[in-house]
């Protein structure tokens, strides 16, 4: 028999709710962009990928059109240096992935009590989902943290990854007063005995200007590594 995350998996591939952001990918996947002309685009919804008895649950905004839209496994592939291989040398730094790097599904990358997931499923136009895009996939990701048991830390990978935790909080009927309000490396305890942590989106605008640096992700990761030794801190 098949587990629950493996079913909740299959349920986010099959998923064909948002037709505009179903049509976009299946477009890009055809026109492709001339470094991965040889390629065959994934082109479908993009489950999380990492530990299935992961502690720390990431969630980021949406897979790039020529990244995870590609390769079918989120942060993965989107060149050197983009938001993938940014992510994954902060977690190798702090001991949660055993290589630095996330370029193709098959790089042997293994996450280690962390397990990254998005807000979104599919690539959308110009990396912005409507808010009607965003609330039919919520289902999936309330699914998908529902099946990993051992989850004590959220990092929200920009405000949209943050918003939806709290909007899954709210799908829950968990009240949180007041509501936290999203700043790198805030960190709240929940009612629910878990602890949201902010985090800017290693976006290559982000990284690229300065306004995320690697000094900044590790902030973040030092923090979560303290909760886990801890116990929930927070604002």
């Amino acid at each position: 028999m098949k587990n629950t995350l493996t079913l909740v998996h299959d349920a986010i591939v099959s998923c064909d709710r948002c037709p505009r952001l179903r049509e976009y990918c299946a477009r890009v996947a055809r026109e492709k962009r001339r470094a991965f002309r040889d390629d065959a685009y994934w082109a479908r919804p993009v489950p999380g990928f990492g530990d299935p008895h992961a502690r720390l649950v990431l969630i980021g905004l949406a897979p790039a059109a020529h990244g995870a839209n590609r390769t079918g496994r989120v942060f993965t592939g989107d060149g050197r240096g983009g938001s993938g291989d940014f992510l994954m040398s902060a977690l190798h730094r702090a001991g949660l992935a055993n290589i630095p790097t996330s370029q193709r599904p098959d790089d042997g990358l293994r996450l280690h009590d962390a397990y990254i997931t998005a807000a979104v499923r599919c690539a959308p136009p110009a990396n912005k989902p409507t808010p009607e895009e965003i609330a039919r996939c919520l289902p999936h990701l309330d699914a998908e943290l529902a099946a990993l048991p051992r989850v004590q830390v959220i990092v929200g990978l920009g405000r949209i990854g943050f918003d939806a935790y709290l909007r899954v909080l709210t799908r829950r009927n968990v009240v949180v007063r007041p509501r936290p309000a999203f700043g790198h490396a805030a960190a709240y305890s929940l009612p629910n005995g878990q602890t949201l942590i902010g985090c800017f989106h290693p976006s290559r605008q982000n990284t690229n200007t300065g306004k995320l640096t690697a000094p900044m992700m590790d902030v973040v990761f030092r923090r979560v590594a303290q909760v886990l030794r801890s116990g929930p801190a927070g604002e």
